[in-house]
């Protein structure tokens, strides 16, 4: 098979690439797995005409609109490895099958690594949620929670996530703010709470965290920003340079989506520290857009 571009993940960002490319007659194959990162989630918020929105609902409509392009192509498959250079690039698919391609975009993704607490995993995506932009309101102003999970980003996650309700941020161990810091939640009515967490579940106001001394914290929503990794390495096999970023590695990019490697450009999640179906939406157009002109002024 052969493609002008490959789009490796075909979320919000590898979709919203997609259709900048079917619309400029390029053809183009979208590689998905069906396993988009927001696929916990009951509802999906903040993005305009689709507030409230189902994430499955709003993926099948792009998709339906995507493959009634006739240079659109959606396999349902996973790519195992690619290599190859700007204009030969060569992607091997799950079961052997090989895909040339032009231009790659990297919209895979990220893999979230939650704390190991029980019933967090269960809760993730209803109320245990990333990010407060998203879900925060719909917690209705009540008592929230903010576990900390990778160190000094959940202290000022704690202060953000003051804005939608009373906070209480559950260190479990992670980290213990300075002296500057306590100051800061107190002015700004945090509370810290230290006993370690031995589980969350279902509870009458929302959410019940449960501490290691059995003492019972309700709450309306329980906010974390996990630790990430890239859903696939093959960004890294293909040559293209990480950075760090909060929550984990992602891919260095250019104003345009362009990775270190010429060719191969990368959106979404695997490329910007802070997810929002939006703001893949727009990386996946602006990514769309620059691999499309790449093929133009070659």
């Amino acid at each position: 098979m052969h493609t002008d571009v490959a789009i490796i993940g075909g979320s919000f960002a590898g979709l919203s690439a997609a259709l900048q490319l079917a619309r400029a007659r390029r053809s183009v194959t979208v590689l998905d797995t069906g396993e988009p990162r927001n696929r916990f989630a009951a509802a999906s918020h903040g993005f305009l005409t689709q507030d409230g929105a189902k994430p499955a609902a709003m993926l099948a409509k792009a998709r339906r609109q995507l493959t009634a392009y006739p240079t659109a192509r959606f396999v349902e498959t996973r790519a195992e490895r690619a290599s190859g250079v700007a204009d030969a690039f060569s992607v091997t698919l799950r079961g052997g099958d090989e895909l040339s391609a032009r231009r790659i975009i990297l919209a895979h993704g990220v893999s979230d690594s939650l704390p190991d607490i029980p019933g967090l995993a269960e809760e993730w995506g209803k109320r245990v949620a990333h990010c407060p932009y998203c879900h925060g309101y719909e917690f209705g102003g009540g008592p929230l929670g903010v576990l900390a999970a990778n160190g000094e980003a959940a202290l000022h996650h704690a202060m953000l996530v003051r804005e939608w309700g009373p906070v209480t941020l559950f260190l479990n161990g992670v980290i213990e703010p300075d002296a500057a810091m306590l100051q800061q939640f107190e002015a700004r009515g945090v509370t810290v709470e230290r006993r370690p967490v031995a589980a969350v579940a279902s509870g009458a106001a929302g959410l019940t965290v449960r501490l290691a001394d059995g003492h019972a914290v309700d709450i309306a929503g329980l906010f974390t920003q996990p630790n990430s990794r890239p859903s696939t390495d093959i960004g890294q096999q293909l040559g293209c340079l990480h950075v760090d970023a909060p929550f984990g590695p992602i891919l260095k990019v250019d104003e345009t989506k362009q990775t270190t490697v010429p060719g191969v450009f990368a959106a979404g999640d695997i490329a910007r520290p802070a997810p929002n179906v939006p703001f893949a939406v727009a990386d996946g157009a602006m990514a769309g857009v620059a691999a499309h002109r790449s093929l133009v002024f070659a």
